[in-house]
Formats: structure tokens, C-alpha cells, sequence
């Protein structure tokens, strides 16, 4: 077998056909468990890893689910991708002249929330029943740029031959996550798909220009609203005694009285009016404010704040990810990114610590990528200062630590190419 997997975007338009063939030899040898005569690309290997440890049959028909009306309503009412809808389509228009493609666009669980296209290819679409409501992830389409992009966080281009379910070969999609500028969320995925014989290696890029404009666009819009906050607010703080900042919605801070400025706070997501307790800023007053909230310090007695207790990391659902921080002053609850995910997982095994390095070989699989962890545990530090100490990384020994896992068959983070949990997997319970 190559060592080098076949690139696609290397190929001349002539060689089209020879590709397609060779992809499906390599695809039937791969799922045969034999060898195959080039090696695929690594993020399609390990997709069609997962469908087989997921058990998705490759035979399998099209899915029949769909959301009902108003549940689709709700959900495009509900994200922040309805925002952009007129940005994302306006760029596909001009792309869509030079070939017969259908943009979709989903949310965070794959669900097609909007499609655009010719009348013509949007028939040729319901044919696989790339449809609004549809379900798009990996565990129910197999390997797709949609769903894969989704598990792997990152763009993704899949090919004819190299979708797991036989019955979509005939197309080719490239798939780039749109993310949330003001919490760094992923809202779901951005689609162009087409017929396979249309097959061309800029679409990818194409799709990528596209995502970042349009959270180009979010982020713009979130300068607008936190510069209106701080209209409303300026005013407020003037006349509020001690230490108080206005925030959005997400945490990001608008203005501040009586204490040094800080960039964004983190917030639990069921935040409500009344006394709460913040990781950051300890126990608060919060009271509304339109467009956000107002949040003031409650002034300390010379007492040490009450320590956190039990930390809960839930990666039972997919993709939903969470940490729940414990203790007498109350709980708060934060959401978690892929990687933050990994490297909560990661601290839980070892309760004793890992140095950077460590870390950097227990994820990235190379302990020279130290600064990369040294940022991103920066991140997570940032929101949960309480409970994890450094040098080396590690949950305070006072801290009782849980791991709540999926139920079933699946594993802890079920498409993480990290080595730590490769191993963890293969490693016995017990």
C-alpha cells in the first residue's frame, strides 16, 4: 500500500473517472479489512472507523426521520445562523452558476434547517434525502462532509466513493462548522454538495469563504450590541456603589465600575435575576439589563470564599458536552469544546498531573505542541480556576472528580483521535 493517501485536489479534471474508480477500491478493501491500494486520507480512515464502531451498516437505506414543522421553525427561529441565511446565500448564488450544486445549512446536530439551490438539483437532493429537517450526523448518514465536519470540528471535503453508505457515492459534498464569535459554540455546518461527476477541488475553499463570512458578520454584530449595552449601562454604574460590570448575554463585558477591567466573564447558561455564585467573581447580585445583565460584587468579610467540592464531567450526551462545578456557595454548569472536552477527560485519568508536554502527547499525539495546551488550558483555567491547579495540570487533590459516560455501546468521546482516549478505550474499566 502508498503511504501517501490519495489527494483529490491533485487530480486534473480528466482523471475524474480514475479517481472515482480507484476510491471505491480502496473503500471496499478498507471495509473488507485488507489491503488497500492507496491508503485513504486520514480523516475519512477515520470516520469509516467510527461507522464501523458505531455499527452503521453501509448498506443501509436512506434515513426517514425528518423534524416536524414547527420543531424546524423553532430551531431556525432559535440559532444564530438565521442571521447570516442572507449573507451565505447571496455568496452561493454566485458560486452556483458555474455548476449544478445545492448549499445547505445545519444546525449543531446536523438537521438540514435551510437549502438553496436550482429547482433541478434540489429534486436530485431529495433523491438522498438531503431535505430541511433531515438528519445529517455520522450516526445517521455515515460518513458525509456534514457529519463529519461536525465530529471532527474542522472543514471536510468527502467524494463519491468515500461516503460509508453506498447509496450517497454518487455525490460529493465539502462541509465547513460555523462557530459563534461571542462564545466560540459551534451553531452547525455550512454544505455545498453536488453530483459527484461535478466534482471540483476548489469547493472546499469556496465553503470556507464563506463561513468566515459569515462570522464576520456575528461578530460585527456582537461589537453593535455590546456598544449599545454600554449606552444603557454607563449611566447605571455611574450611581452603583462597590464593584459592579455590565455583561451580555455571553459573558462579554460592556463596562465596569470599582474594579479592574476584565474582557468576558464566565456565565452558567441558565443564569437568572438574584444572588448567584460566579467562578470568577465569586458570589454576585444579577439583575437584568436589556441586552444583558448587571452584575455586582457582593463585598468580602475577610473570609475565604467557600472551596469547590465535586466537579461532574458529562460526556454522556454526543457532542454535548459539559463540566458542573460543586460546593456550598452553590453549582455552576459550562458547556464544553471538543478539545476542552479531551483535556478534562484526560486530567480525570491521571489525578496526579501532566506536564504540558504531557498533555500535548496525550492529545495531539506530539509533546512539542506544549504551547498549544499551555493556551487552551489557559481557556479552560480561565472559567475553572477553582478546581484545576498547574504545574503540572491536575484537579486540586480536594476535589472530588466525576466522569459521567454514554450510555450503551458508545465510548467517552466517541470520535476523539486522541491518543490518551485511543487508550482508555482499549484499557478495561476496573
Amino acid at each position: 500500500m502508498k503511504d501517501i493517501p490519495l489527494d483529490l485536489s491533485r487530480l486534473r479534471a480528466e482523471d475524474s473517472a480514475r479517481a472515482i474508480r480507484l476510491l471505491h477500491q480502496v473503500r471496499e478493501a478498507a471495509l473488507a479489512g485488507e489491503r488497500p491500494p492507496v491508503a485513504p486520507r486520514p480523516v475519512i480512515d477515520a470516520s469509516w472507523k467510527r461507522m464501523i464502531r458505531l455499527g452503521i451498516s453501509p448498506d443501509q437505506s436512506y434515513g426517514e426521520t425528518f423534524l416536524d414543522r414547527e420543531e424546524l421553525e423553532h430551531r431556525r427561529r432559535t440559532t444564530a445562523l438565521g442571521d447570516v441565511m442572507r449573507t451565505l446565500g447571496g455568496t452561493f448564488a454566485e458560486m452556483a452558476e458555474a455548476s449544478p450544486q445545492i448549499m445547505v445549512v445545519t444546525d449543531d446536530e446536523g438537521r438540514v434547517l435551510w437549502r438553496q439551490g436550482s429547482a433541478g438539483v434540489r429534486r436530485l437532493a431529495g433523491g438522498i434525502r438531503l431535505e430541511e429537517g433531515a438528519a445529517w450526523g455520522e450516526h445517521a448518514t455515515g460518513t458525509n462532509a456534514i457529519g463529519t465536519a461536525l465530529a471532527v470540528r474542522r472543514p471536510v471535503r468527502v467524494h463519491s466513493a468515500e461516503h460509508f453508505v453506498r447509496s450517497l457515492q454518487s455525490w460529493t459534498c465539502a462541509a465547513a462548522p460555523v462557530h459563534d464569535p461571542r462564545d466560540g459554540r459551534l451553531l452547525g455546518v455550512v454544505d455545498v454538495s453536488g453530483p459527484a461527476t461535478g466534482f471540483h477541488p476548489t469547493t472546499l475553499a469556496l465553503v470556507n469563504s464563506m463561513v468566515r463570512l459569515a462570522e464576520s458578520e456575528l461578530r460585527e454584530r456582537q461589537r453593535r450590541s455590546v456598544e449599545r449595552l454600554r449606552s444603557v449601562s454607563a449611566p447605571i454604574l455611574c450611581r452603583v456603589g462597590g464593584r459592579a460590570l455590565a455583561v451580555d448575554v455571553h459573558g462579554w463585558t460592556a463596562a465596569v465600575t470599582g474594579m479592574p477591567p476584565v474582557d468576558r466573564v464566565a456565565l452558567p447558561k441558565s443564569l437568572r435575576a438574584g444572588r448567584t455564585w460566579l467562578p470568577s467573581l465569586g458570589t454576585c447580585a444579577v439583575e437584568p439589563l436589556p441586552g444583558g445583565w448587571l452584575v455586582r460584587l457582593e463585598e468580602e468579610d475577610g473570609r475565604d470564599p467557600p472551596a469547590a467540592s465535586r466537579v461532574v464531567l458529562d460526556l454522556s450526551r454526543p457532542r454535548r458536552w459539559s463540566v458542573t462545578v460543586s460546593g456550598p456557595a452553590g453549582s455552576w454548569a459550562q458547556e464544553l469544546t471538543p478539545r476542552h472536552a479531551e483535556l478534562l477527560y484526560v486530567l480525570a485519568l491521571h489525578r496526579d498531573g501532566r506536564t504540558a508536554a504531557e498533555l500535548a502527547a496525550d492529545v495531539f499525539g506530539d509533546p512539542s505542541r506544549a504551547v498549544t495546551v499551555r493556551a487552551e488550558m489557559s481557556r479552560v483555567r480561565r472559567h475553572l480556576s477553582g478546581v484545576l491547579a498547574h504545574r503540572p495540570y491536575r484537579f486540586s487533590d480536594e476535589v472530588e472528580v466525576e466522569v459521567v459516560a454514554p450510555q450503551g455501546p458508545l465510548d467517552p468521546l466517541p470520535h476523539s483521535t486522541a491518543p490518551a482516549v485511543l487508550s482508555a478505550r482499549r484499557t478495561p474499566a476496573g
